[in-house]
């Protein structure tokens, strides 16, 4: 680890926090890189320049996961009464965090953070110390049974009454049956009245979708699938969709930040779904 690194974890020469390895390159450090953050590794910065290679406008996809999430989450809050959330895969502390915009129309919101990565974990924890109604537990997105019996979870999120689960950029970082299988996991355990967001790469039959994905698997990353339409609508299944439904990220309820013509429109996806009360 450089110098440079090391300030920019804050870490002043102290050593790498456990669990954290500078050899391996990590999603979310790769996210940040990518979307012009300073909480990466010269591993991370690689493949993050094995990506831009194929996809020069990797940041404005990146940035598209991170409007719409947040378009989603005001939706949630304002518009349909949401006070729980449950953000799986939350990734590293960035401007405009799940918990400060859901807090900006209603402090009481509670808010979960799911993660597995220890840098994330480190940052959410120390951004988080003090903050009310929110907290960062430790956990692989595909334990879900672990994810809700975790106290900390069960603490604050009332399971028996409606919340929101979000999956934003992270099942397409799973192979198919793990995907799948999650999800499916994850929707029996919303209680009517509950929401299911997922937002994900998306193939809508361009080839820029394919040699993106071959740039992500054989880049270093190893992961990171453009899935087409009907293998997206999976995830919701059992569920109804709120409208406009499962859309290109950018059509969904656009509001006055949302890009126009975006270069990177067609290459991705979201949408909620609902489970009827």
């Amino acid at each position: 680890m450089t110098e440079d690194e090391a300030v920019a974890l804050g870490l002043d020469g102290a050593g790498l926090p456990a669990g954290i390895d500078a050899s391996r390159p990590s999603i979310a450090r790769v996210y940040d890189y990518i979307l012009g953050g300073k909480q990466h590794f010269s591993i991370d910065r690689e493949v993050s320049k094995a990506i831009f290679k194929v996809l020069p406008e990797s940041r404005q996809l990146a940035e598209s996961g991170r409007i719409t999430l947040l378009r989603m989450v005001r939706w949630l809050v304002r518009d349909a009464g949401i006070t729980q959330i449950l953000d799986l895969g939350s990734g590293l502390p960035t401007e405009g965090n799940v918990h400060e915009i859901a807090h900006e129309i209603d402090p009481g919101v509670r808010i979960v953070y799911v993660d597995n990565d220890p840098m994330v974990l480190a940052h959410g924890r120390a951004l988080l110390d003090g903050s009310k109604n929110v907290t960062v537990i430790e956990a692989d997105v595909r334990e879900v049974e672990k994810i809700f019996a975790d106290p900390d979870l069960r603490a604050l999120i009332d399971v028996d009454t409606p919340f929101a689960i979000i999956t934003a950029n992270v099942l397409h970082h799973l192979e198919d049956g793990d995907a799948y299988a999650t999800a499916a996991a994850l929707r029996a355990e919303l209680t009517p009245g509950s929401y299911f967001v997922s937002c994900n790469f998306l193939d809508d039959d361009e080839q820029r979708a394919k040699d993106m994905e071959r740039a992500m698997i054989e880049g270093g990353l190893g992961t990171g699938r453009f899935r087409n339409w009907s293998e997206l609508q999976r995830f919701f299944e059992g569920l109804e969709m709120v409208e406009p439904g499962l859309t290109y990220a950018h059509d969904w309820r656009p509001d006055e930040e949302t890009p126009v013509d975006s270069p990177v429109h067609t290459l991705h996806s979201g949408g909620i779904g609902h489970r009827p009360s």
